[in-house]
C-alpha cells in the first residue's frame, strides 16, 4: 500500500471526510476488478474508507495486494438479494461496470444493471452514486456503447440518490486498453491506412487524473446530481496520438493516410488483426472514435479542483505508461477484464467427475534443478516467454482462435513474472495458483465444451518433479470431434513442452550456481 502512485488517496484534498458520529465512511465498489476498479480500490482505502466490493469470484479479490484489506459480497449487479446486503450502511457507491466486449444485447443489460443498482441504492439510503462514463458530443448519432454509457447515466441522475456522472474519454496509462491500441498500432505498422477518424479531435486524460477525479467526486456534498465532462490538458488528432507516442517509444513518425473506405466495423476487425486487443473490445474503443470528443466546459473545476501540479500532458502520460512496461510494474490491464461468453464455472474435483465424459493428458518429467527454479518456470508460461513447445502450432491455434472471434495468443499477460488467480494469460485465465506448487488454467479459447491445464511442481529428492495435465470436458458430439482431431498435435505440443520447461529449469538453476 506505501508504493502507489499519484493520486496516493493521503492527499488533503482526497482524504475521506469522516460521518457525523466521528466513523470512516464506507465506498462500495461494483467493477472493483476491474482496470480502473483495481487502482482505485487501494487509493479509497488509503484516503481512510472502509471500502466493500460487489464481485462474482471472492479468491479473484483475494488475489490482490489489498485484497484482505476489503469486504466482498458475491454477487453480480443484477442479483438483488446480493445488491441489497453489499449497499447496506454505504455512503458512497462507485459504478465501474462496462459491456467492453459484451454480446449483442449489451445495452439491456446495461440498463438493467444499473436499474437495479439505483434501486438498491435508493432502499439503502446511499449518500452518492458515482459513475465513470464516456466523453460524448451533444446531438451526435453516438455508437451503440457510447449511447449505452450515457443511457446508464441518465439512470443514475433520474434515482434519488445524488449521482454524479464523470464522462472520460481515451484514457492513457499503462495496461489501459486505449493506451495498447495506440502503442500497437504505432510499433506494428510504419504505414497505417487509416479510416477517416483519425483527423477527429479527442481529448485524452491519463488514468492518475481518472483516479483523482473519481476520489474527489467521493467527497462532493449535498444535492449535486449532474454530469461533467474530464479530459486531459491536450486537444489531438488520433494521428497525433500515435505520432507522439512514436516520439516517446523512439520511432520514426508514422505516415497515416485517411481512407473513407474502412467502417468502423472493419476497422475494428482491423485493429484485433494487428494489436491484441480483441475485435470485441476494439469495436467499442473504434466506435467512440467516430465523432470528436473534446470537454465542452470547465464545470468540473466548481466541483473537484485539478490536482495540485496540473493535470497530466498525453506526453507524458504516455512516457510514464512506458515506464511502467519497462519496469513490468502494471498495476492493472484490460487484460484481466472477464469475458463475456467464454466457461466461468471452476474445475471440479476430481470424484466430481463421475458420470462425465471427460478426455485428459497427462504427462510428467523429473528433473535435477530444485523444485524453486522449476516453480519459475511455471509461473513465467505465456505471453513473451512462449509455451516451451511448437511454437508455430501455438500461433496457428491463436490465429484460429481469432479468426472466430477468440481472443488469440496475443493477449499476453500483465506481469512477465508474476501470476495472480484472475490474471489473463494468452488465451487462458489462472483459475488457481498455489505459489511453489500448482498453476491451473482455464481455456478462454473458443472450444466446442470446457478446457483446462494444469502445471505442478514437487520437490523429490534433490530435484523436482514436474506434472502436466490437460483437461477437456467436451459439449455434446462437436466437443469429441474436436478432442479426437487435435489428439495428434497434442503428442506433439504437450510432450515437447514438458521436455523443455524442465530443461528450462535445469538451465536457471545452472546459471545460478554458476553466478
Amino acid at each position: 500500500m506505501d508504493d502507489l502512485s499519484s493520486p496516493t488517496g493521503r492527499e488533503p484534498a482526497l482524504q475521506a471526510h469522516p460521518r457525523a458520529d466521528g466513523t470512516s465512511r464506507r465506498a462500495l465498489v461494483l467493477g472493483g476488478t476491474g482496470y480502473i476498479g483495481g487502482r482505485l480500490v487501494p487509493r479509497l482505502l488509503a484516503a481512510g474508507y472502509r471500502v466493500r466490493l460487489l464481485a462474482r469470484d471472492e479468491r479473484r479479490v483475494a488475489a490482490f495486494p489489498w485484497g484482505d484489506r476489503v469486504e466482498v459480497v458475491e454477487g453480480s449487479a443484477t442479483d438483488v438479494e446480493a445488491l441489497t446486503e453489499a449497499a447496506d450502511d454505504v455512503d458512497v457507491l462507485f459504478y465501474l461496470i462496462h459491456s467492453m466486449g459484451a454480446g449483442r444485447d449489451f445495452e439491456d443489460a446495461d440498463r438493467r444493471a444499473a436499474q437495479a443498482v439505483a434501486r438498491a441504492a435508493e432502499t439503502a439510503g446511499v449518500d452518492r452514486i458515482v459513475y465513470l462514463g464516456g466523453l460524448h458530443p451533444e446531438d451526435a448519432d453516438l455508437s451503440p456503447h457510447l449511447r449505452s454509457r450515457v443511457e446508464v447515466g441518465e439512470v443514475f441522475l433520474d434515482s434519488s440518490v445524488p449521482a454524479l456522472v464523470l464522462q472520460a474519454g481515451v484514457v492513457i496509462g499503462s495496461g489501459s486498453a486505449s493506451f495498447e491500441m495506440v502503442r500497437h498500432l504505432t510499433e506494428v505498422l510504419p504505414y497505417m491506412p487509416a479510416p477517416r477518424w483519425v483527423r477527429n479531435r479527442i481529448q485524452p486524460i491519463a488514468v492518475r487524473d481518472v483516479l483523482h477525479y473519481l476520489l474527489g467526486a467521493a467527497r462532493v456534498g449535498g444535492d449535486v446530481n449532474r454530469a461533467v465532462d474530464i479530459g486531459g490538458p491536450d486537444v489531438l488528432r488520433y494521428g497525433q496520438m500515435m505520432n507522439g507516442y512514436a516520439v516517446e517509444a523512439g520511432l520514426p513518425q508514422r505516415a497515416i493516410a485517411p481512407l473513407p473506405v474502412l467502417t468502423p466495423g472493419l476497422a475494428s476487425h482491423w485493429v484485433g488483426l494487428v494489436t491484441p486487443i480483441p475485435a470485441s473490445i476494439a469495436r467499442p474503443l473504434v466506435a467512440s472514435l467516430q465523432n470528436e470528443c473534446v470537454v465542452k466546459d470547465d464545470q468540473i473545476d466548481t466541483l473537484i479542483p485539478p490536482p495540485e501540479d496540473g493535470l497530466m500532458p498525453y506526453r507524458e502520460a504516455v512516457r510514464l505508461a512506458l515506464g511502467r512496461l519497462d519496469s513490468d510494474q502494471v498495476e492493472t490491464s484490460w487484460r484481466d477484464a472477464d469475458l463475456v461468453g467464454v466457461p466461468s464455472d471452476p474445475l471440479p474435483s476430481d470424484p466430481d467427475w463421475a458420470g462425465r465424459t471427460v478426455f485428459t493428458d497427462a504427462r510428467t518429467a523429473v528433473t535435477d534443478a530444485p523444485v524453486e527454479q522449476l516453480w519459475s518456470v511455471i509461473e513465467g508460461v505465456g505471453g513473451e516467454n512462449g509455451w516451451y513447445s511448437s511454437g508455430l502450432l501455438w500461433a496457428i491455434r491463436g490465429w484460429m482462435d481469432r479468426l472466430v472471434g477468440g481472443v488469440g495468443l496475443a493477449r499476453g499477460r500483465r506481469s512477465r513474472a508474476r501470476l495472480s488467480v484472475g490474471d489473463a494469460l494468452d488465451f487462458w485465465r489462472v483459475e488457481a495458483i498455489e505459489p511453489g506448487e500448482l498453476l491451473r488454467l482455464r481455456a478462454e479459447m473458443k472450444v466446442p465444451g470446457s478446457a483446462w491445464l494444469e502445471l505442478r511442481a514437487t520437490a523429490d529428492g534433490d530435484g523436482a518433479r514436474y506434472d502436466q495435465r490437460a483437461i477437456f470436458f467436451p459439449r455434446g458430439l462437436t466437443g469429441r470431434l474436436y478432442w479426437l482431431a487435435v489428439l495428434p498435435f497434442h503428442g506433439l505440443i504437450f510432450t515437447g513442452m514438458a521436455a523443455r520447461i524442465t530443461a528450462a529449469a535445469e538451465d536457471r538453476a545452472a546459471a545460478a550456481s554458476g553466478a
